[in-house]
């Protein structure tokens, strides 16, 4: 859709002043969800970039394809022991 920007300025001379706070407001809030877009493609390409993280999501898919994940209940018991084997070696 192509807007003439002429007309478009046009039209904002002749808005209510009450109304004027609300496109500028409007305009604010589109400009930062065009900024926030680029930002997020940003972050995707350089996550998509990151040979290490892909690794770790590939494991992890893994991990939950073969059964090696944990609920709450057992990651939590899983976490208890780990605790109690580093006191254990700490008192040596």
């Amino acid at each position: 859709m192509s807007v003439n920007r002429e007309e478009l300025k046009r039209l904002i001379d002749f808005i209510h002043e009450e109304d004027a706070a609300e496109v500028y407001d409007f305009i604010g809030y589109l400009n930062m969800k065009r900024e926030r877009e680029a930002i997020e493609q940003i972050d995707l390409d350089l996550l998509s970039k990151d040979k290490e993280l892909r690794r770790q999501i590939q494991k992890s898919r893994e991990d939950r394809t073969n059964g090696r994940t944990y609920d709450q209940k057992h990651g939590l018991k899983y976490l208890q022991n780990k605790i109690k084997e580093f006191d254990s070696e700490q008192h040596l």
